[in-house]
């Protein structure tokens, strides 16, 4: 840097005709190199969203409790000012790197980061010593608002968030979803039949689970919270718990043996789908609560649900709205009522409340379970 111009090694790439670079720059030196549209301006104005200071706590902590491993994709800016591409040589190769010249008065601004450079900011005042870490930053020339907000809406339009199966099945740092993982693992029914790829299962696949309905069951039976800790028992509990159910569940059984095919169980009944999986997982860790002994026999109980889609007066309004399966957190609930109570026990006042408010008026086989 000299006394006019900040100074970069850069390597210059082309893209729709125009010139755009990567430098590295020094994590210390981001909160002020970049600047970010203030979040008073009208939306029009801006270049960006307005920042979601929710999400920067969480990002600052994953940089700096992870400092050994922690990874941060590129932020992307526009510079509007004096710039100059110096190439360290004029032919070959190296004619593609050399020296970025930033005008001193130029306005470097975020097109896409902008959450990434506040966690930055926070991180290092955590922890100084990150501070002469890089991450690589994508510079184009500033063409104006328009161009800017363009920009973002390219660059994020098409953005698709991973799959919570997907994040489960490759997040190694997370003790629970090395847990469903392992639990699945164990279990043959779920390592053979378990989607890993969706949260969703399409009519063609051979899959009968999720990973995330597996997962979301799987912490409703241990009582588990998104920040919990596993300990040595909940492996073992998770998997006498769920080969018991499947000893319980007939239709799963046939299509362990593919006696079905699992598009036939997805369309004919409830009981294929991620709303009952939770529900299960919901009543079983009441079960267990309250009778630790003798479980497993109240277990066979589930063999007498009508899990048939065709029993309307059951799942109507309950698993099914307008005619589809809904997975709703109100609809785990009332899902988990009909379990709960054909195990024979009473339904705690939350779930007697989701009940009151939204269940079906007529519920023969609910009043009748004892």
């Amino acid at each position: 840097m000299d006394g006019d111009s900040l100074e970069f090694t850069a390597i210059r790439g082309v893209q729709a005709g125009s010139a755009y670079y990567v430098i590295m720059v020094p994590l210390k030196v981001v909160p002020r190199l970049f600047k970010f549209d203030d979040e008073a301006m009208p939306a029009d104005l801006r270049a960006q969203r307005v920042l979601n200071k929710a999400r920067v706590p969480a990002i600052a902590s994953y940089i700096a409790n992870n400092a050994n491993e922690y990874i941060l994709s590129s932020l992307c800016a526009s510079i509007d000012g004096e710039i100059e591409f110096v190439p360290a040589a004029a032919e070959g190769a190296l004619r593609k790197v050399g020296q970025l010249r930033i005008d001193l008065g130029a306005t470097i601004l975020i097109n896409d980061g902008q959450h990434r450079r506040a966690a930055i900011e926070e991180a290092i005042r955590e922890r100084p010593s990150l501070g002469n870490e890089t991450i690589s930053v994508v510079v184009f020339a500033d063409r104006g608002l328009k161009r800017s907000q363009q920009m973002f809406a390219d660059l994020n339009i098409h953005a698709v968030k991973p799959t919570k199966s997907i994040k489960l099945l490759y997040n190694h740092r997370d003790a629970l979803a090395a847990l469903s993982r392992e639990v699945t693992a164990a279990i043959p029914l779920f390592r053979d039949f378990t989607c890993y790829d969706s949260t969703s299962i399409s009519n063609r696949s051979t899959k009968f689970f999720t990973l995330s309905s597996i997962h979301q069951a799987t912490m409703e039976l241990i009582g588990k919270s998104k920040s919990g800790k596993v300990d040595g028992s909940d492996k073992a509990l998770a998997i006498e718990f769920w080969t018991a159910v499947i000893a319980n569940m007939p239709d799963w059984q046939r299509v362990a043996t593919r006696e079905v095919s699992t598009y036939e169980l997805r369309r004919d009944c409830i009981h294929a789908h991620g709303v009952a999986v939770q529900a299960i997982g919901k009543a079983g860790a009441q079960l267990l609560a309250s009778h630790p002994k003798d479980w497993k026999k109240r277990l066979a109980r589930l063999k007498d649900i009508d899990w048939s889609r065709a029993n309307r007066t059951l799942w109507d309004n309950r698993a099914l709205v307008a005619g589809k399966v809904n997975i709703s957190k109100n609809n785990v609930t009332l899902v988990t009522n009909v379990i709960v109570r054909t195990l024979g026990m009473a339904l705690t006042p939350d779930a007697q409340n989701v009940e009151d408010l939204y269940a079906p008026a007529e519920m023969p086989q609910l009043r009748a379970a004892s």
